[in-house]
């Protein structure tokens, strides 16, 4: 069961919480994600009945099952689960069955309790056994924020683990247009330790993990290995980017840190099979050469690194054998790593995630259906295509819902975007704001809709001229008009919504 390297994207450690269960009589559902493995402890008992270390509801008297909600503390696109029911023997559910979906931000209880969301099955009903970690590969697609365990009819289970693949929402990667300093080795962006020769004593995923360890087992740590080293261990970097500043922590590793590291990077082609474990030294690039360090300490690294260009992949290695905490590396994500990072994210979210998205380039929701159903885009150029092609077999009721989903030009009222868009209109003198409000009356009045122009990069002025000129166009020739200046805005905002640019 391979999926069983990939992070646990439920882990409390990551923020999973179990936040709803129809019942949890006998124990509570917060157990379901403890950390550690499940515990019995013989003629322990509560007023309710047998501790048990895990989540358990009552014998169901009446029709149907029990089941909770979950919260991944990594959105991600599941790979596999383990329902573990130690020492759940007579009381075990007969069967399970998962389902996901993806939500924005942070919905309620009540917002995921309602009986409109569309939940998608990503584990049919399958049968469990007693006391046994019951392993169950997934083949999916999309990504998910929230979980539903069904558990049938009743019973117990001692843990839920979710392993699968992390897909962060893009903005992680900071805001369109800007140059941001991003840890691109968290676990938390989408970074994933894919390789070590020895982590006998703790995971190499520790290595990436949130805040800093909590204790020595928290840690990366290789057994001693009784020759002169390295130890190695290499990490894939959430996006391709640029390294300014490297973190490497030795806390808690006082009698075990290792004598020295060194860090070195390389650069995969996105999508290619090659197993860099196996690229030849000259392939590797030096960040930062091998430096001493210290037992129980945080070590900042910047005008040690060497300058280099952007990398997929970061090898980190110690000197003989030892113990390290956490690895950070900040830079910021290259133009490349922000497309295929934001393509993979609209790829990776269900349909109606989608349309949701692309209807914030374009109001008509008949475009944002369509354009939703092509996916998946192997590039912007690809995404950029599809847009005009589902553009152009728009009708006229079509058109004139994405216009009136525009703000009027110079409109104090106008929404974030059309903000930044409209960005030259704020320094505009007031004669031409009103003026400008005039020409949106006479348009409006004329051709029964707003007046919409691509105002990026255009003063009050020149947009004031071209509502002037767009007076004097019969209704079919400024529809087209008015078309191709949305079409542009569509295009302008699909950009920043994948280059982040």
């Amino acid at each position: 069961m391979d999926f069983l390297d990939l992070p646990d994207l439920a882990a409390r450690k990551y923020g999973g919480s179990v936040l709803y269960a129809n019942d949890d009589f006998f124990a509570e559902k917060e157990n379901l994600l403890k950390p550690e493995k499940a515990i019995f402890i013989d003629g322990k008992y509560t007023d309710r009945g047998k501790w048990m270390d895990g989540w358990e509801s009552r014998r169901r008297r009446v029709p149907g099952h029990d089941f909770c909600i979950v919260r991944l503390g990594l959105p991600g696109i599941l790979r596999g689960v383990v329902v573990d029911t130690a020492f759940f023997k007579g009381n075990f559910p007969q069967a399970c069955s998962l389902e996901g979906i993806s939500l924005p931000g942070q919905p309620t209880v009540e917002e995921l309790l309602a009986a409109d969301l569309d939940w998608v099955e990503v584990l049919p009903k399958s049968d469990l056994r007693g006391d046994s970690e019951n392993l169950f590969a997934i083949d999916a697609s999309a990504r998910f924020t929230h979980l539903r365990f069904h558990i049938y009819p009743d019973g117990g289970v001692a843990r839920l683990r979710v392993h699968g693949d992390v897909v962060p929402d893009p903005r992680w990667m900071g805001r369109p247009g800007a140059e941001q300093e991003v840890d691109l080795a968290a676990v938390e962006h989408g970074a994933e330790v894919i390789a070590t020769n020895d982590m006998f004593f703790g995971s190499r995923h520790n290595l990436i993990g949130p805040g800093r360890a909590a204790n020595m087992g928290d840690g990366w740590e290789t057994k001693r290995s009784r020759r002169e080293g390295p130890d190695w261990v290499v990490v894939r970097l959430a996006a391709p980017g640029v390294i300014h500043r490297a973190l490497v922590d030795t806390l808690h590793f006082k009698g075990n840190f290792p004598e020295s590291c060194a860090l070195h990077v390389t650069h995969v082609k996105e999508g290619s099979s090659i197993d860099v474990t196996t690229l030849p030294e000259s392939a590797w690039t030096e960040l930062l050469p091998r430096t001493k360090l210290q037992a129980h300490t945080l070590h900042a690294y910047e005008e040690q690194l060497r300058a280099v260009g952007p990398a997929t992949h970061v090898r980190m290695r110690i000197w003989p054998d030892g113990g390290v905490s956490r690895l950070r590396l900040f830079g910021h994500v290259s133009a490349a790593g922000k497309e295929s990072q934001a393509l993979r994210f609209l790829n990776a979210v269900p349909p109606a995630t989608r349309e949701r998205l692309f209807r914030g380039t374009c109001g008509s929701s008949a475009f944002a259906k369509s354009l939703a159903a092509r996916a998946p885009f192997g590039s912007f150029e690809e995404l950029g295509k599809a847009a005009d092609e589902v553009f152009a077999g728009l009708g006229t009721a079509d058109l004139d819902e994405a216009f009136s989903a525009h703000p009027r030009i110079g409109e104090k009222r106008a929404d974030a975007q059309a903000m930044g868009e409209q960005a030259k209109v704020a320094s505009a003198q007031q004669a031409t704001l009103d003026a400008l409000a005039a020409a949106n009356a006479a348009y409006e009045q004329k051709f029964g809709r707003i007046y919409i122009v691509c105002a990026s990069g255009k003063s009050a002025e020149e947009m004031l001229e071209l509502a002037k000129t767009r007076m004097t166009h019969d209704a079919k020739k400024e529809l087209q008009v008015a078309a191709e200046e949305q079409r542009q805005i569509t295009q302008l905002r699909l950009a920043k919504l994948v280059r982040r640019a």
